[in-house]
C-alpha cells in the first residue's frame, strides 16, 4: 500500500509515521508514505499556496492549482488503482469498515490535507475525490486525521500487525488488565478480576464479549 500525503506540513508527520508498528511496516516495505507539498508547486517567492475567498469572510482558502499539480505528479508514480481522499470536517465520517474495505480495495490512497478555511471547491470536482472526516469536531488542519487513516488502514494490511497485536484485532475491544494481580491505593485494594486468573478460557472469552 503507498500513502501519497498532500501537505503544506510535511515535518509534522515525522515522530508518528517514523515509530513503533507504521515504522517497522515501512522497513519491511508492506507500506510505504510519501509526501508532497503543494508549496512545490508554486513560483512566486513567497510559495503563496493560499488566497482570499470570493464572496469575502474570514480566513484564506487554499488555492486549488497547487494541489491540482501535487496530485498529478504523485498519480505518475503509482498505479490506477489508487482513491483520493479529501480530508474536511463536513466529509463522511471515517469507520473501521471503511479502513477494512479500502486495505482490500486500494494499492493506493492520496490523502489531502488542508489548512485555513479550507480547499477551493474545485479541487474536489475535478479529482472527484470523497471528502472524509474522522470525528464531530474541527481541528486546525488534515494533518492529524490523515495520521489516523493511515493508521487505521496499515492495521489491515497482511503482516503490519503481529501475531499477538491481530488476536487483539480479532477480539475488538475489553477491559485489560496486568500485574500486580492486586493495586493498593489510598488504603482501597483493586483487584483483577478473578475469570481472568482461573484459565478458564472459555469463561476468560465470555468475559471479554461482555465487557
Amino acid at each position: 500500500m503507498i500513502f501519497s500525503i498532500i501537505t503544506i506540513f510535511p515535518e509534522s508527520f515525522d515522530s508518528y509515521l517514523n515509530s513503533s508498528i507504521l515504522k517497522r511496516a515501512q522497513k519491511r516495505g508492506l507500506i510505504k508514505i510519501s509526501f508532497l507539498n503543494p508549496r512545490d508547486f508554486v513560483k512566486d517567492k513567497h510559495k503563496t499556496v493560499d488566497d482570499k475567498p470570493f464572496g469575502g469572510g474570514p480566513g484564506m482558502v487554499m488555492k486549488a492549482e497547487p494541489i491540482l499539480k501535487a496530485v498529478q505528479t504523485t498519480r505518475h508514480r503509482i498505479s490506477s488503482n489508487s482513491k483520493v481522499i479529501l480530508l474536511s470536517a463536513r466529509g463522511r465520517q471515517f469507520t473501521q469498515k471503511m479502513a477494512r474495505d479500502w486495505a482490500k480495495k486500494y494499492k493506493n490512497i492520496i490523502l489531502i490535507s488542508g489548512h485555513y478555511e479550507g480547499i477551493d471547491e474545485r479541487v474536489k470536482k475535478i479529482l472527484k475525490a470523497e471528502e472524509i472526516s474522522v470525528g464531530d469536531y474541527i481541528l486546525t488542519g488534515g494533518e492529524l486525521p490523515a495520521m489516523v487513516i493511515v493508521d487505521a488502514i496499515s492495521r489491515h494490511i497482511a503482516g503490519v500487525l503481529g501475531k499477538a497485536e491481530s488476536l487483539e484485532e480479532k477480539q475488538g475491544s475489553h477491559q485489560t488488565y496486568t500485574r500486580p494481580e492486586i493495586i493498593k491505593y489510598r488504603g482501597k485494594k483493586y483487584a483483577v478480576p478473578k475469570v481472568l486468573i482461573s484459565g478458564n478460557h472459555k469463561n476468560i472469552e465470555e468475559w471479554r464479549k461482555k465487557y
